[in-house]
Parts: structure tokens; sequence; C-alpha cells
């Protein structure tokens, strides 16, 4: 080899950076398990909710350590630390991870300045249907909706998209065509701007290594945010809509009549309603009429007292903008009378705008405040949220909580003139956000200037800071939905991380055990540069801040398996050289050159797959590719060079290797098997596999997670074993979910509860109902576990309850289903062109492509024919999908490596004929073959037994793909090639060296 003293500097080199990268890790460890050691010293062990204490005591602890400007380690500080540290994906630490849906459809009515035309109103109405079955973004729906029914509408008329707020972007002589560009691109600065409002919500919250990034142009947004403690709060500080403003108060003297005559307006409606529903009754019989008459039932049925005034528990006040207290359990009553047009009607003149506003209730109080105030005609506010410029958490003067705001120079003057009205008046201000009054203050020392103001209203200190934080980061431009979500407790990341080490260790140990057993002191080489190469992989991953996840754990391991590959081929090719009576230092230089061709194919081909699957991929299959592109770089650089650098330093001080030992010395030797003759019998084996399985599909399908049919799914753990099926009764009544699946995850105590109730409802309320009908449904499955125990996903030590959350909308499922097929598609394609350029005729890549579509369609098949028995969940998901890519490339590496060795025989031996080459290239491949597949089948089973729950369909698709990748390279893709090629001349072709001749590979 040459340049060796070059190979060995960079490898010392990468070798120290991946070690310096690391320590960042260790040291990150280390101060985490130091600031939980200090937690545990300070809180008493008799504390009430000790787990939460110590878990905030040591938050908090590492927050101090976080802003301070001490250096902790080779000269950084805690911060820089963290951030080199390898940074762990939801399923691994927990946390939330979720895709936002910014509503276009909120920011055309914005943009049409809330136009009420019925051509606009009826294409919005239009898209929204469309938009349940279409693949496009929703202006291009709402364009095509919009074309269908214009009429002489135009996008530019002056009710719609040519208004005062539109001037200088869209005129009346704009045609509709011009339109839409100006629309295109005033939707996508509202959606950066939306995009930019959510990242700096996130970067106040403070989250640890957050991932965000736009989908496309779709009005999407990704979320990664590991490592969260309270996914609840943070979720409601993401979607929040913040929407600011400032009213006039009025004095509640002025309405006293007002409710009178609306009390009576309401009661006599009602008593007309009640009138109606009495007299549909059956008639009474004289005897009944006669005991009705004596207990005054009769008169109660149709009598209404006060339905309004009975409502309002404290009488009106003299003054001040609060007109009465209400109830909460009565605040939608309420609502609802007030709203009546009728009642509407009643109010004056000069307070026909008047706005009811309830406010904010107090902590552990049964009653709110209902406000009146000044309203306007066009329902804008006289000062909004859009003049703020800087919003605090702070303390006031009585120590309480609140939000200290600054206005800038056009918001502070109306300000100053709305204080100085209410100071004239004795009247009050009221700071409304989303529709509630937070605090209503008296001007009672003249116009404030300057335009600082605070909101107060019984904050707890976290919802203050939250509220500070939106209101410093910016409204969104329009309404934000979580369409999918996953929300992962971080009990169950500690227990995925430790079934994770534990399966990488026993699978890592079992194939460098078999390495030395099967090759000896070489094997022992390919050991320690398999293990230079996971130092490589993970310094690599931490050093690009890439995030670490299970299935990406899972990735690392199938690199272990996979990258044996490499030394196996080169190993076996060096056997092959010392049996021709070569020399060691010749049989090693010719093992080494005859097998780059194999290795570089065989990589490429799986590297292909994994590119695509990254490209189409999200989270954590995004993790998954992204360990194993990495993974197959390593690899290659170690096996060629790294082995390389060990054998020659061996040989060349007079080691003498025969890769092999006294038990593998003769293990296929000499081994010619006549595989051509037994294809008519694999081809009829292969046809009944492949005729159950698209039976089986037909017939049973598959079972489908909620990535490709939407709902909601959430992990419960018992304390105690529970029957699924009696669960599943329980949950799919009418008066719970109406429908519901339950699966039972690993040990009988943990369930997956699947629903699509009001799966089209994506706003956090509904995941609130949600929770709660669950607590309420399994309350004699918990023990008395507290609701709010239930729900909780923040303590470190949870063992029972939520365990974690996944929510899919229908919408986004149907384009998960979409971009899985074109990942499969687009790889198979991808390396059909590639083996088409490699080894120049169609056939080989008709084999190749025919041998993987045979493998997918049989483990679609096997998945088909079992999930219903099977004892872990065979869900078809987003980590199916990477199971099946691996597949295909696992099937494509054995493919190509035989691809390689006929051509190498094509060659060699141009007097055989065409059947001997076919036969004897893959007799002389059929050691690498079986070898590489055993020791893959070991990592892979080891993953399967030890990895955990949550990736066992996923190991269980890789182990079937493995077995039958196999199979097909030697009985499908091979034979197939060999029956596409005609006899006589096109056999003869192939022998030709200027037609199946790699330049590369001449001698």
């Amino acid at each position: 080899m040459q340049s060796k003293g070059l190979v060995k500097i960079f490898a010392i080199l990468f070798g120290l950076v991946s070690i310096y990268q690391l320590s960042f890790t260790f040291k990150n460890n280390a101060i985490e398990s130091n600031a939980a050691q200090v937690a545990e010293s300070k809180i008493e062990a008799s504390a009430e909710d000790r787990s939460a204490k110590v878990n905030e005591f040591a938050t908090n602890y590492l927050d101090s350590l976080a802003t301070s400007k001490e250096t902790v380690f080779l000269g950084n500080t805690y911060a820089d630390v963290k951030q080199n540290s390898m940074k762990l994906g939801l399923d691994l630490k927990g946390g939330l991870e979720a895709i936002l849906q910014i509503s276009v459809k909120d920011l055309l009515i914005g943009l049409s300045n809330n136009s009420t035309t019925p051509a606009f109103r009826t294409a919005l109405d239009n898209t929204d249907k469309i938009q349940e079955d279409s693949q496009n973004t929703y202006l291009e729906d709402f364009f095509t909706a919009f074309d269908e029914i214009k009429g002489d509408k135009k996008l530019a008329s002056p009710d719609i998209f040519a208004n005062r707020s539109m001037v200088g972007e869209i005129d009346l002589n704009m045609n509709d065509a011009d339109a839409q560009v100006v629309l295109e691109r005033k939707v996508d600065e509202s959606i950066v701007s939306a995009f930019e409002v959510l990242r700096n919500r996130i970067d106040e919250f403070g989250v640890t290594s957050p991932n965000i990034q736009r989908l496309g142009n779709s009005g999407r947004v990704l979320l990664e945010l590991p490592g969260v403690k309270d996914p609840e709060r943070v979720t409601k500080l993401i979607v929040a809509t913040a929407q600011l403003e400032f009213w006039a108060g009025l004095k509640s003297s002025q309405f006293n009549g007002f409710l009178a005559q609306a009390n009576d307006l309401i009661k006599t409606k009602e008593e007309a309603n009640t009138t109606d529903e009495v007299t549909e009754e059956k008639e009474l019989t004289e005897e009944e009429k006669a005991i009705a008459e004596l207990t005054g039932e009769e008169n109660e049925a149709v009598s209404v007292v006060n339905p309004l005034l009975d409502l309002l528990i404290a009488p009106p006040f003299a003054n001040g903008a609060t007109l009465a207290q209400v109830k909460i359990t009565d605040k939608e009553k309420v609502e609802s009378y007030l709203a009546m047009p009728e009642v509407r009607a009643l109010l004056p003149g000069e307070l026909k705008n008047t706005k009811f506003v309830f406010g904010k209730p107090e902590e552990n109080s049964e009653l709110v405040d209902l406000f009146v105030l000044a309203g306007t005609r066009d329902g804008v506010p006289p000062l909004s949220g859009a003049v703020i410029t800087d919003a605090r958490q702070s303390y006031n003067q009585a120590n309480q909580v609140v939000v200290s705001m600054s206005m800038n120079s056009k918001g502070a003057k109306i300000w100053e003139k709305m204080t100085g009205d209410a100071y004239k008046t004795q009247g009050q201000v009221a700071v409304v956000l989303d529709n509630t009054v937070y605090s209503a203050p008296s001007c009672t020392n003249g116009a404030i200037s300057g335009g600082s103001t605070e909101i107060s209203g019984s904050f707890k200190l976290s919802e203050a800071t939250d509220l500070a934080n939106v209101l410093r980061a910016g409204k969104l431009p329009a309404e934000a939905q979580i369409i999918q979500s996953s929300v992962v407790g971080p009990s169950l990341g500690q227990e995925a991380i430790d079934s994770g080490t534990m399966s990488f260790g026993i699978a890592l140990a079992l194939v460098l055990i078999w390495m030395v057993f099967y090759y000896g002191k070489a094997g022992l080489f390919a050991d320690i540069a398999m293990l230079f190469n996971i130092l490589l992989i993970f310094g690599v991953l931490s050093g690009i801040g890439a995030v670490l996840t299970l299935p990406g754990i899972a990735g690392i391991v199938l690199t272990i398996g996979m990258s044996v590959d490499a030394n196996v081929l080169i190993f076996e090719r060096i056997r092959e050289e010392l049996s021709k009576g070569k020399d060691q230092k010749s049989a090693i230089q010719d093992g080494f050159s005859n097998a780059l061709s194999s290795i570089l194919d065989a990589n490429i081909t799986t590297g292909l797959t994994a590119l695509i699957l990254f490209v189409f991929g999200t989270g954590p299959i995004k993790g998954f590719a992204t360990t194993l592109l990495i993974g197959i770089g390593t690899s290659l650089f170690t096996a060629i060079f790294i082995t390389r650098l060990l054998v020659d330093w061996y040989v060349n001080r007079g080691g003498k290797l025969d890769f092999s030992t006294s038990l593998t010395k003769n293990l296929f030797r000499n081994i010619n098997i006549e595989f051509l003759k037994k294809r008519k019998v694999a081809y009829i084996i292969s046809a009944i596999a492949l005729v159950a399985s698209l039976a089986s599909l037909s017939i049973n399908g598959l079972d489908q997670g909620i990535d490709f049919v939407g709902g909601r799914t959430t992990q419960v753990r018992f304390a105690e074993p529970v029957s699924a099926v009696e669960i599943e009764g329980i949950l799919a009544s009418p008066e719970v979910f109406g429908s519901a699946t339950v699966k039972t995850v690993g040990d009988d105590n943990n369930l997956k509860i699947s629903t699509k109730y009001k799966i089209d409802e994506t706003a956090n309320e509904v995941d609130d109902e949600i929770r709660t009908k669950l607590y309420s449904a399994l309350q004699p499955y918990l023990k008395g576990q507290s609701f709010e125990d239930f729900k909780d996903l923040s303590k470190a030590d949870k063992q029972v309850g939520i365990m974690d959350q996944y929510k899919v909308s229908p919408s986004i499922a149907d384009d998960i289903k979409q971009a899985s097929f074109w990942a499969v598609l687009g790889s198979l394609v991808v390396v059909f062109l590639y083996i088409l350029f490699r080894f120049k005729r169609w056939q080989f890549s008709l084999g190749a492509v025919a041998a993987v579509f045979h493998d997918v369609i049989i483990v679609l098949g096997v998945f088909s024919l079992t999930y219903k028995f099977m004892p872990f969940s065979m869900e078809i998901d987003q980590a199916f999908i990477a199971a099946i890519l691996t597949v295909i490339g696992y099937s494509l590496n054995d493919t190509v490596v035989v691809f390689d060795r006929i051509r190498e025989f094509f060659n060699e031996h141009t007097n055989w004929p065409f059947n001997k080459v076919i036969d004897s290239s893959l007799s002389s491949t059929l050691s690498r073959t079986l070898n590489t597949s055993l020791t893959t089948l070991v990592v892979l089973l080891a993953i399967f037994i030890f990895g955990g729950e949550s990736i066992r369909g996923f190991m269980f698709a890789l182990i079937i793909g493995v077995i039958v990748g196999t199979y097909s390279s030697l009985f499908i893709a091979t034979p197939i090639m060999y029956d596409s090629v005609k006899k006589g001349n096109a056999a003869d072709a192939l022998k030709k060296k200027e037609v199946v001749v790699d330049e590369t590979v001449v001698k």
C-alpha cells in the first residue's frame, strides 16, 4: 500500500479529533450527574412531591451554570460543553417532536382585509374540501377553486385583494396570473415570519439543542425539542396566538336598564319554548291536573325565573368596567345570552359596539369577572400588541408576578391618550390577551407616558415567563396547528438508552468473537479496525451535531454487521490467492486489490438507498439514515486502510497469517454447486411465496400505523398486568371514543392505545379531552393514581401512567404515504441506473431489481400473514419504510458482490460455457455470502432480543429481509440475469472485453 505514512497521520488525527469531540459528552454527563446528586442532597427525603422538586432544583442549578462564564473543561464554559456534547433524540432523552401547519387560509383572509365576498369565501370552503385528498399546497388548490367559481370576479377585485392594505402590491388592473405571483410571495413572507416567531419562542424557552426547520413550501414547520421537561407547557407556548389588545373600559352602571330588559326578553323567549314543549306532551288526566294544581307543578313547568340575572352572582357595580361575576360553569351560557342578536339590539346607540369579555379566573376560584369594554365598529382595538418592543416577567410593588412591557413611539402616544382619557373619566383600560381580560387598571395618577405598562392577573411564575416570551417573540401571523406530534417521557427514554446500550454491547461482542474464531489473528486485526470504526462514527456524529436516536443506534449496530462484509471480502480474496500458491505478501497485496471493486460497488448501492432515506425521512428515520451513511464511510476507511496497516505491520515483522483457524481452514473450499440447475425449483418456491404474500396483502392487508391512516396513539403503563381485549372494549364504547385499538407492547402491563376520535380536530383542547376520557375510562386499573400524575410526562422516574403520546393528522398521513412510496421507488430507479452504469448490461440491472421486488413483497407478505398473532407490534409506519429501504440496500449489496465475481470470471475464463461461469462465480462467493449474512443476522437478533420493544418490528423486518436477500442473490437475481441473456451470440458478447470489462479490473 502506497502512502502508509499519510494514512497513519490521518488515522491518528481522526482518532484524536473523535476522542476530543466525545470528551465533551463524557464531561457533560459528569456535570449533569453531579447536579442530580446535589439536588438529591438539598431536598429532604420527606418532602412532598420530592421527585419533581429534585428535578426542578437540578434544572435551575444547570441553568445557572449555563449562564455563568466560568470555564469547566479545557477552557470551555458549561454552555460550550453542552453545545458540543452528543445530542440525544426524543426516544432516548424524552421530549417533544411536532409538525405545525401554519394556516394559509388565515393568511389569505388577512391579506384580503377580512373580505366577506361570497366568491372568495366559497373558494376557501371548497379549498378545505379539496385539501382532504390533495397533495398540492393550500394556495395552489385555492387558485384552482377560485377559478372554478369566480364568474366576473378576479383576485385583484377591490373587495378581495386589491384593498387598502395591499396598496402597491396588487392593483385593480392586475390579472389573476400576476396576482397569484404576488400572493405566493406574500404568503411565503408570512410563513417565514411565522417561522421566525416560532424560532424566537423556542429560543426564549431555553430548550437545549432544538431543531426547527421549514418543510418545503407547504406552510409546515418541524420542531424537535429533546429533553423538554414539560411538553404540555411548551406545546401551549408554541401555538399561542398572543393576540394582545388594549381597550377602554365602560362604566357598568350604564348597563342596569339593559340587563333588566335583556333578562325579560330571554325569559319571555324561554317561557314560550317551554310552553311549546309542554303542549306537545300528552294530555293530563283530570286526577293529574288536580294534583298539579295543588302542588303548583303546572305553573312551575312553564315558569322561567330571571334566566340572565340569576347567573350574575354579584350585583352590578356602581363604578368600573366589571359588570358582574359569574360562576365558571355558567360562563358559556352567559356568553350565549349576550351574543343573541335580539339581546344586542337592546343596547342603546352609544353602546352598540360594546364588547362583553370575561377575565382570567383567580386561582382556586369558582368565579370569573365579566367586563364591558368600548368596542369599535370594525372590531379593531385602539391599540394592539404589535407596538410591543419588549416584555419581561417581573414583580410589582405588592410582590406579585407581573409582565412588564415597553412600546414603540407610535404605541406610546396612543397609550398616553388612552390612559389620559381613562384618568379624566375615572375609567379603566383593559389589557386583553386572546379575548381574555388579564388586567383592567384604573389610571388614578394621570396619563402614562413613555409607553411602559404591565399586565397582572394572578400569574404563576411559569405563566408570566411564557407570556413575556410570547409577547417578546411576536404574534403568529396565522393560526398554527399541530398536525403531527410525538411526546416521549424521560423515563421511557432512559429505558431505551439502557436497552439500546445492552443490545449494542452484545452484538459487538458476538461479532468480535466470530471474526477471531473464523479468521484467527487476522480477525483480531479486523476487530481493532472495527472498534476504531465505532470511535469514528460517534466522533463524527458528535462533531457535526447530529442527533442520536434509537433507530440511529440500530443503524450503528447494523453498520457494524455490514462493515464486517468489507473485511470478509478482503480476507476471502486473500485466502483464494494463498490457495493459488502465492507467497503471503503477494496474496495480501492482490487480495486487497481484487476486493476493492466489490467493496465499493456494495457500499455505494447501500449508500444510495440510505441517501434517499435521508432525503425523504424525518425525525428518527433521518437519524437512522445519518448513522448508516456515516458508518458506510468510516467502515470503508477502516477496512481498506486501517486493517491493511495492521496486517502489513504484522507481516513485515515476520508474523504469519493464515486468515483462518484450524476449524475454518477448509470450510467452503473447492465447492462447486450447480446453482442454475436448481433455479426452476427456486422459481417455484419463490412463486408460491409471492402468490401467498400478494393474496394475504389483498385479503388481510397490513397493520397500518397512524403514520399512514392518522390518529392518536398513547402508550400507557399499569402497575399490574391488564387485558388488552378488555381495555379495548371499554375504550371503543360510544361513551368513550367510539372506536379504539389496544395492543400489548412487551409486558402485559404496557398498552398501546390508538384512536381516531376527533382526528380532524388538532387543537390542544382535543388532546386534553382525550387524556381526560382515557383517565376516566381506565380508573379501575390505575390504583388511585391522580390525573396530574397520570398525564405528567416530565418525571424522570415515572413507572405508571402515560409514557408517550403520538399524533398524526389525516393530511400528513397521506403525505407520509406518498413520501414513503417515492422513497422506495426512487431507491429502485437509482440503483437500477447505477448497476447499468457499472455493469454495462441491462440484464444485470433487471436481475438485481427483480430480486429486490421479490424481497420487498415477501417481507410485506410475512408482515401481512403474521401481524395478527405476533407478540410484538408489526405496524407499518415510517420505521418500517426505513427497514424496507435497508432490505433493498442489503439485497443489492449481496447481489452486486456476486455480479462483480461473474464479471471477473467472464474475463478470466473466456472459454468456459456461460452456465459454468455463473455457477463457479456463485460457488466462489458462497463463503463470503454466508459469512456476512451470519454476522449480520447475529447483530440483528441481538437487537431484536435485547434492543427494546419500540424497534422490535423494525428489526424483525430486517431479519426477514437479510434471509430472503441472501437467498434471492443466489437463486433469483443471477438466474434471472442468466435467463434474460439470449443464448449463443449474446452470451459470447458478454465475454467480449470491450462489452463487459471494467477497465479498473483488466489485468
